[in-house]
């Protein structure tokens, strides 16, 4: 039952913002609610919805290992290693 119930809701509201993406762009009187639906059915398309927790991610990166590496790079650029060659001050 849970399955045909997201499939019908995906329909609904996809028919929903077909509905106010035509109004916008034949210009049958669109406006405010209309603009409205059709950002919002947009920005819902960026969200990432195949997730899942890093901890279950494979190649996921641990926990504090971008602040080390951040660290090292900041201590390895003090000893002199800009590429300018010899003699570089």
């Amino acid at each position: 039952m849970g399955r045909i119930a997201s499939w019908g809701a995906a329909l609904g509201l996809g028919a929903v913002w077909w509905w106010a993406v035509l109004r916008i762009l034949l210009g049958v009187d669109a406006g405010l609610l209309e603009g409205t639906i059709a950002a919002g059915g947009w920005g819902l398309s960026l969200l990432p919805v195949h997730v899942v927790p890093k901890t279950r991610a494979v190649g996921s990166v641990e926990a504090g290992r971008w602040v080390a590496a951040w660290r090292a790079g900041r201590v390895s650029s003090r000893g002199g290693r800009s590429g300018a060659g010899p003699g570089a001050a």
